[in-house]
Order: C-alpha cells, then structure tokens, then sequence
C-alpha cells in the first residue's frame, strides 16, 4: 500500500500523534506513507521520525487549487489509500481520491468531530469513505448522531503505542504527578488545581509538571498563583517528545470531562505510570478490571480528586512500583503498537 495521510489542523492532538506513529508502524510493515499537513511542528516531526512528508496551504473548504495540487501529488507519488481526518480534509484530499477512484478513509476522534450537515451528508454519500475509530464509544455516538450512517461503516480499532519495557522508578523525594492534554476547559485541569492546593496546606508535597498550551493557559496559572502553588507546579508548554517527560514521573492525571480514547491516557500507560482518570469516552474500555479506585466517577469533585491523589502521596514506594508494573502489563495488553498496527494493515488491505 502507498497511503497519504491528509491532515488540515492547526493544534496538536491526538490524532497527529497517532498518524505519525500508525505510518511508523505501516512502513515497517512495507507500506508507503506520505504525511501532508500544514507548514509546523507535525511535518517537522514527521520528517524527524523518518518520514516522508510535504506541507502544504489548505485555504477555504473545497479549494480548486488544493484539490488539483494533490490530484497531481496522489497521480506522481502512487498514492493507492486516502486517509483524512477532518471534514476540511475530506473537503479537499477526500475530493481528489475519489476523482482518481483511490479509496478514503475517515479517522474520526470524536463523535461531534462530524455534524450532521448538508456538506457531510453529501460528502458521505458521494465518496463513501470507511470511517476508523479508535473506540467502540465513538462508534456508538456517531450511530446515534447520524441516523445515515450504519454499523458496517465503521470499524474500531484501538490507537497504539509503543510500550517501555520498565516503568519509572520512583524517586525519593515529592511524589512528580503529570498532565499532558492540551489547556483547554474541558480538560478539567482546573478541578486539580484546586485539589492539590487543600492538599498543600495539608502539608503533603508534590510537584505537578503541566504540559501543553491551550485557551486556559493563562487563567490556569492564574489559579496556581492565587492558591499559593508555584513552588509546586511546572508548566512545560508545548513538547514534541512528551514521552521523555512521561519517564521522569510517577502519576499521570487525566482530569478531562469529554474525550473519545485519549492518546494522553495511552501513552502514560505505556510508559508504565499510576494512571487516575475521569471515567469518560472510551477510557473504561482499555482500563484494568483491577484499577476501579483509579478510575473516578464522570461527576467526581474536587474531594474525591484531592483523595485520590493523596492516596498515591502518601503510598510506599514499593506500592507505587507495583501499581506501575501492572499498568504497563495492560498496556502491553490493549494498546501495544504492533498489534494494533497489524490490525489496522489487515483492515486496509481487507478494502
């Protein structure tokens, strides 16, 4: 296979780090992979992994001169498989493949990612793309969303990841908790904020490294300056190589209200992190049977979060070993990258 991966957006998301490490994984497996994005941190890093990849200016929605540029790209480069992942790229990319009879696929991340529009519905009709999600509840969500759609449309294959062969030994020293989704409200880093300042003045130490940038950016440290934190907080802004910064901590928190499978959640269980996470979206479908007192209720409170953390605050070092060895074994379980890769090789190939 000679797969383009189409991708239009501005931030960084989950969805720009699962493309680069499925086309990773394709090639190894001796595929062809073509990364097209914006000019920035994607095509750079794609380019750094090895990868070929081209940036190029996407305008307004169905733009001629786009169109025909990749026309002429999918002809030069052999390209037999589109893989799109917003409506702007099916708006484009996806109007190329189908002119050249190339089929398209749609990774879709969450399920309000497609609205029931005049624009999709006669997309869908006219291209027919599969639609890939990472999660059987986004499956679900776009069954109920688009009443259009069928079941056989969409297929579920887990996102993957490379997984550590150790996790991170703790350290002496503050316990180091970790975020790494992206500053925006829904994310609910708030909600930590305010947990971790009660247990400051409880006396109970800690250091939380923040990484990413987004909306709330500056009213978040806003908070930790009014609630006395700044000895306890790191902001890292936005990192290419998050996995780096994953080794060097203990627990990973994932405060969010609204997610699909979140890559964030992934790649700490691969590292082999004491994961805590809000019970929404796909997460309970890769959590371990045994790690219900980590996974908290979609309503938890501020309590319920300072509690939870302190638990992990104030656990032997032995205990918190324990606890990361059997994350990562359900990584390696889930969301190992080889066989999620291999998964998604068939499924192409299949079509």
């Amino acid at each position: 296979m000679n797969i383009a991966f189409i991708n239009s957006t501005h931030r960084w998301g989950g969805v720009k780090t699962w493309t680069l490490d499925v086309a990773k994984g394709l090639q190894a497996l001796g595929s062809t992979c073509l990364i097209i994005g914006r000019p920035g941190p994607f095509i750079d890093r794609a380019r750094e992994m090895g990868l070929d990849a081209q940036s190029v200016s996407f305008g307004p929605d169905f733009n001629p001169w786009l169109i025909i540029t990749l026309l002429a790209l999918f002809k030069k480069r052999g390209i037999t498989h589109v893989m799109v992942n917003v409506g702007k790229d099916m708006r484009s990319a996806g109007i190329a493949a189908k002119i050249l009879g190339l089929p398209v696929i749609h990774r879709v991340g969450l399920p309000g990612d497609m609205l029931d529009t005049w624009k999709v519905r006669l997309l869908h009709t006219w291209i027919r793309p599969r639609i890939l999600v990472p999660c059987a509840y986004i499956k679900t969500g776009l069954l109920d969303e688009l009443p259009y759609l069928k079941p056989e449309e969409i297929t579920v294959i887990h996102t993957g990841k490379t997984v550590a062969d150790t996790p991170p030994d703790h350290v002496p020293g503050p316990l180091r908790l970790i975020s790494t989704s992206q500053l925006n409200a829904d994310k609910g880093h708030k909600d930590v904020l305010r947990a971790l300042a009660d247990l400051h003045n409880k006396g109970i130490d800690f250091r939380y490294h923040i990484v990413g940038t987004g909306r709330e950016e500056q009213a978040l440290q806003q908070v930790a300056r009014d609630k006395g934190l700044e000895g306890q907080i790191i902001w890292h802004g936005f990192q290419q190589n998050v996995r780096a910064l994953l080794r060097q901590a203990d627990v990973f928190l994932l405060p969010s209200y609204n997610e699909g499978l979140p890559n964030s959640l992934l790649e700490a269980m691969a590292e082999g992190l004491v994961c805590i996470a809000r019970d929404v979206g796909g997460v309970k479908e890769i959590w371990p049977e045994w790690g219900g007192d980590l996974l908290l209720s979609e309503k938890a409170d501020v309590k319920i979060w300072e509690a939870s953390i302190e638990q992990q605050c104030t656990a032997t070092a032995s205990a918190l070993n324990e606890l990361k060895k059997n994350f990562l074994t359900q990584a390696r379980r889930c969301c190992h990258i080889g066989t999620q890769v291999k998964a998604l090789d068939t499924w192409l190939t299949s079509g």
